[in-house]
This record gives structure tokens, sequence and C-alpha cells, in this order.
């Protein structure tokens, strides 16, 4: 349902997502075709008249090294936006209607004061998002390097359950695509 170029609140509402479903999504329709196996909340993006999910928000706990560089005194109640993804056919401001509505349930709840995010270079993103939401841009980070799973062209980090040098990396088979850069917003809520 894509009334034009703009969305229609009354159309679309945002809810708790199963991380299955969240799963899926980004795995078909996000660049880095997956993501963890857990997550604190999962917000999704749900058009209202056929009940489909054409979006959602993601998050998790940030590293510790990067919960303390935006809040060191409260970094284990940081939070981060690990995956956004809306389907192609959504109206245009549907990105910013499911963050605000996301941001906006992770305050209700009260465990988090502080929020992190990350828009690759890679692939062009430069987080007008989330200027557009009132994030403060605290700078450009990396370049880090983005390794893929040739066999499902899904994005690997070096840091899962525990950190993979490059050796360790080539030795799982994984492809270095290149080094960028990331910008870095917060939202102290």
């Amino acid at each position: 349902m894509n009334h034009g170029n703009s969305l229609r609140k009354a159309d679309y509402y945002v809810a708790d997502c199963p991380l299955q479903l969240a799963q899926a999504m980004v795995a078909e329709h996000h660049y880095a075709k997956g993501g963890s196996n857990t997550a604190v909340y999962v917000h999704g993006l749900y058009e209202r008249e056929a009940e489909i999910l054409v979006g959602v928000a993601w998050w998790l706990p940030p590293t510790r090294v990067a919960a303390e560089s935006v809040n060191r005194e409260n970094w284990q109640q940081v939070l981060s936006l690990t995956r956004l993804v809306i389907l192609p056919d959504v109206p245009r401001n549907a990105c910013s209607f499911l963050l605000g509505k996301s941001v906006k349930l992770i305050r209700k709840d009260g465990r988090f004061v502080t929020l992190v995010t990350y828009a690759d270079e890679s692939q062009g993103h430069d987080g007008s998002i989330y200027r557009a939401s009132n994030w403060e841009y605290v700078g450009r980070t990396g370049p880090y390097p983005r390794w893929i799973d040739p066999e499902t062209g899904r994005q690997v980090a070096p840091k899962a359950t525990k950190n993979r040098t490059k050796q360790d990396m080539l030795d799982l088979g994984y492809v270095l695509e290149g080094r960028y850069h990331k910008h870095k917003y917060v939202l102290h809520l």
C-alpha cells in the first residue's frame, strides 16, 4: 500500500516483531544479509490493512568499547541499532516513522539511557535518517574491514563469540571486501 511518496500514519503501526521474522527480512533485504541470533528489542513496521511486516528495527548492546565511547558512566545502559530495513515499495518516510516509534518504545521501557548507531559508507549511507530524527552526529569511525561469506553473501563480523584475527577470518573462508568508514550517531534518552 504505497500512497504516493509519503507514508500515511493511519495505514501503519510499529510493534514487537519475532526475531525469526526480522532475521528473514534482513537476510533478504539488508546489505549485511544477516544479523545475530539475539536481540534486546526487535520492532516491526506493519502495514495495517494486510497485517504484513514491511520494516524492522533491531537493537543489541554494542561492544563495551563502543558503549563507553558514548556514555562512559552508564555504558551498560547503551543500546545499538544493529539493523534497520524497510521494504523497497514502502513510502519514503517509513524509515523515520519506524525509527521514531521504536525509540519511543525503548524510552518507555526505561532500561536504556543512550542509543548509538552507524551509517555505513560502504553502502553510500551518510546517516541523513538519523540527523532528521534528531540524533547527534559524533564523527566518523574506522576504516574497518568488511568480511563477506562468499557462499551466502552475508556480512561476517570478526567480533563474534571471540575476536578473530585476519588469518582466522581467511582460514574460515571469508573474503575481505574492503575497509570502510562509518558515520556514528548518538541519541541520549
